[in-house]
């Protein structure tokens, strides 16, 4: 189930490596990060899943027993005591599969990161001016 083992081309492909019960998980992830990033260019960088706002918003990725997400360690120091429950590194966190998904958690690190990379890259602007 480590597809991302692979070298996938776009996040349906990368997807597509998984059994049906993880690709769910995975689309339902995507949509939330969809939502609120509607600007935000999909791609895949580290052979993740990967959507990019003046620069890199978020990662995610499937394994065997978990997904992970990267929110860097911004976005993951923002959120901590909601993620402490989970196992976690300095910027990324491991959600069980066999447990719900913190869909609403997710989406409010997706806001958070959106706002900071806004707002970096208002400030680069103001400094070339």
């Amino acid at each position: 189930m480590e597809g991302n083992n692979m070298k996938h081309e776009s996040i349906d492909e990368y997807i597509l490596e998984f059994p049906p019960e993880v690709q769910e998980i995975l689309k339902t992830l995507r949509q939330v990060i969809k939502e609120e990033a509607p600007e935000a260019v999909e791609k895949i960088s580290y052979q993740m899943p990967t959507f990019d706002l003046h620069g890199t918003l978020v990662h995610f990725a499937a394994y065997k027993k978990h997904i992970g997400f990267y929110s860097l360690p911004s976005g993951h120091a923002a959120f901590e005591n909601e993620l402490s429950q989970y196992k976690s590194g300095k910027g990324s966190v491991q959600f069980p599969i066999d447990k719900p998904m913190p869909y609403d958690l997710i989406r409010r690190i997706v806001q958070f990161r959106v706002a900071e990379n806004i707002k970096h890259a208002e400030e680069k602007l103001k400094k070339k001016k």
